[in-house]
């Protein structure tokens, strides 16, 4: 096999639990699609790659999650300036293809529609070594998400504490154990045609609140946070122009993107309170505009950035 890293042939890139580089596929100069063994769910996951501004110098890592969809229609790479964006930054990019309606957690129970779902092993245990391995990744990363997995990027730090030195959330909503929260998560594992129930049991069960970062925020300390959303407004991007066109992609923004966006800056905003509170630092970008939407996250991703990167390279 040829591993990115030293470009010869070799053994794959494999962590002790089983799991293993599978093969690279090359899309571009220095973008690849990287498939990788999950022994946890007995299955290949597709990560998009995007290679550092130098592959054959150490590099961080960030990982980009998609929203409920699992980005099978419409990625970070897909939607986004992320390889323009990336293209003279020294760290990997790493885009996981799947996941849909999963919360990116592991599921208490097997789906009948979703399967298996152990993607909090997957994420934080099975891929990070053999990404460091395969493309000289120097161990420190950071995580973020859009909308589903704006809740799943708390979640996954919770579940590793010191795996991630910087989180972004971007239009989620992180509190989920409350009567609103779980109804709000049942709907979105349900549009997958998932069971929320075989996540974390039915309501009332400890799991939910295990699992509720909002509960748990004060073990977030010391980790750099960005939290962002907009309003449900209408903002820049929610115009013909902005949608580059699509008038098809206009309409669910303004008829579906608004009222969900008002809901996540109900979330955040409850979330900054607890935040406040318990006097854990962290960014909060509360936008005055804006849709459940593309654009607006990638301007999300170009403003925490900075942050990022610190605390990337610190």
């Amino acid at each position: 096999m040829l591993t990115a890293a030293t470009g010869h042939s070799g053994p794959p890139d494999s962590a002790t639990d089983g799991s293993h580089l599978d093969r690279i596929e090359p899309v571009r100069d220095r973008v690849s699609d990287v498939y990788v063994y999950s022994a946890a769910m007995n299955t290949v996951i597709r990560n998009r790659v995007l290679r550092a501004a130098d592959p054959d110098a150490p590099a961080p890592t960030l990982y980009l999650l998609n929203g409920a969809n699992g980005g099978v229609d419409g990625s970070w790479y897909d939607e986004t300036d992320v390889a323009d964006f990336f293209r003279d930054k020294q760290v990997n990019v790493v885009i996981p293809v799947g996941g849909a309606g999963s919360y990116f957690t592991d599921w208490a129970f097997d789906d009948p529609i979703l399967g298996h779902p152990r993607w909090s092993t997957f994420l934080t245990g099975e891929l990070p070594p053999v990404v460091d391995a395969a493309f000289h990744g120097s161990g420190a990363d950071a995580i973020a998400g859009i909308s589903m997995a704006g809740t799943s990027v708390f979640q996954l730090a919770l579940a590793a504490p010191g795996r991630y030195r910087a989180i972004g959330s971007y239009s989620g909503c992180v509190r989920t154990s409350d009567p609103q929260g779980q109804a709000f998560v049942t709907a979105a594992v349900g549009r997958q045609r998932g069971n929320a129930f075989n996540m974390w049991g039915p309501p009332g069960d400890a799991r939910w609140a295990a699992n509720d970062a909002y509960l748990h925020a004060d073990r977030l300390r010391g980790t750099a946070i960005y939290v962002s959303t907009g309003t449900g407004v209408p903002g820049p991007f929610d115009t013909p122009e902005g949608a580059h066109g699509d008038l098809l992609q206009l309409t669910w923004q303004l008829l579906f993107g608004a009222p969900l966006e008002a809901v996540m800056n109900m979330c955040t905003r409850e979330l900054q309170e607890r935040f406040q509170q318990l006097g854990i630092p962290a960014t909060f970008d509360l936008r005055p505009t804006g849709t459940h939407s593309w654009r607006y996250w990638q301007e999300d991703l170009h403003r925490s950035w900075p942050g990022f990167e610190k605390a990337l390279t610190s």
